[in-house]
């Protein structure tokens, strides 16, 4: 395969390992206890599986984007597997897997501030606009985390990543502060497997792993490109640790009675709690950005914004006015259906079995059966058997998965 010629400048070693690990460490680490209380501890082999699998399909992106020099984003990947069909078939399942994540935030934040503050008058007319507490939050963040969605280079982004990664680390010490020290304990023995509970699981273990959408973004963005896949096993080494610990503690910690996110069950007015929810309110601030950008750089391209380098500074300073109001419209839009439906759990769900396994496990292998043999002519037999299997898992994943978060969605209301 051609490789492409890694740029001079761009992102280093250090900082695409921020931006990755950012994009890995979401909201999925809140869910972890939840996850693992509905599949049984056997279901930490699913989790397992998933992560290898999605580590070996973010290693197939990178080969299909070194097969072709025009090749930079998602769907460019699938434009050169499938043609124009395939690129907007990627597309789609990309940027609704990015959009309905950031929607994922913005409910999150609504929570956990309402765990906070449950009686926050002094956000009144925020509470009058939204119609409650929760949602009432749920616009101060939205307007909080505005800005930060303006930036448009991964170098920046990769300081807001940083505090991101932090924020994760302290989340899980905090957590496991409350089970050691404040009184709660691990004495929750859990179940080895529930059945009924494994389909929701393994679509919350999927959403885990969800970085696909933005590999692509910032394989293109290094410095080094050949340095990729250390990078990329570090990252999901480092995330893969971190959800199985978060998971572990979290289910020895509160057994079935586990809530959709684990914060909401750490016991009010401790300081570690307070610090584990501090923290969780950081987390999705710092990583918002990061699944705003490849949707607004997309709708920019359509609007042949590019990095308006020409025309001299009228056209930039107009180029830079109409990427700010693409991003604000999408943090509003975000903000409305997050307030219209605030099932964290259940979004959750359906975002990993209908999205984010379709991005992470089918997409991919298919994308690069379909390249590697026309670029060669020729596949290894445990390629094919590897993709073949991964895409046969992932039809599992998709159907079953979704299936149970619509129902459970429907029922909700």
């Amino acid at each position: 395969m051609e490789t492409n010629t890694p740029p001079k400048s761009g992102t280093s070693f250090l900082k695409t390992c921020f931006n990755g690990v950012n994009a890995l460490s979401g909201v999925g680490i809140l869910s972890m206890p939840y996850a693992l209380s509905q599949g049984g501890w056997l279901s930490l082999a699913i989790f397992i599986t998933i992560a290898a699998i999605c580590f070996y399909t973010g290693i197939l992106l990178q080969r299909c984007i070194d097969s072709s020099s025009l090749v930079k984003t998602y769907p460019d990947i699938g434009e050169l597997a499938f043609g124009r069909k395939g690129r907007i078939t990627v597309a789609a399942f990309m940027y609704l897997e990015l959009y309905l994540v950031a929607i994922d935030f913005l409910i999150l934040e609504g929570d956990n501030l309402e765990k906070l503050f449950p009686n926050a008058s002094f956000f009144s007319s925020f509470h009058r606009i939204a119609g409650g507490t929760k949602q009432g939050f749920v616009l101060l963040f939205s307007l909080l985390v505005l800005p930060t969605t303006w930036f448009r280079s991964l170098d920046l982004l990769a300081y807001v990543s940083l505090g991101g990664v932090l924020a994760s680390a302290i989340l899980v010490a905090s957590v496991l502060w409350v089970g050691a020290a404040d009184g709660v304990g691990f004495r929750e023995g859990g179940v080895a497997v529930r059945w009924g509970g494994v389909p929701t699981a393994m679509s919350l273990y999927a959403f885990c792993f969800s970085g696909h959408a933005v590999f692509p973004m910032i394989y293109t963005g290094m410095r080094n490109r050949r340095m990729f896949p250390p990078v990329l096993l570090i990252c999901f080494i480092i995330c893969t640790l971190a959800y199985g610990v978060m998971g572990v503690i979290g289910y020895l910690m509160y057994g079935g009675s586990l809530r959709s996110q684990v914060t909401l069950n750490l016991p009010a007015r401790k300081l570690s709690s307070s610090i584990a929810i501090y923290t969780t309110l950081i987390n999705p601030f710092t990583k918002f950005a990061l699944l705003i950008t490849p949707i607004a750089e997309a709708i920019e391209g359509v609007l042949g914004l590019g990095t308006a380098t020409t025309g001299g500074k009228p056209a930039q300073y107009r180029a830079a006015a109409v990427s700010v109001s693409v991003r604000t419209a999408l943090v509003v839009s975000t903000t409305a259906v997050a307030l219209a439906v605030p099932f964290f759990a259940y979004v959750v769900a359906l975002t990993g079995s209908f999205l984010s396994a379709t991005a992470t496990m089918l997409l991919p292998c298919a994308c690069y059966l379909r390249i590697s043999s026309r670029a060669s002519g020729k596949l290894g037999v445990l390629e094919i058997v590897a993709c073949v299997g991964i895409i046969v898992l992932g039809l599992g994943v998709i159907v079953i998965g979704t299936y149970s978060s619509l129902k459970q969605i429907v029922q909700s209301f």
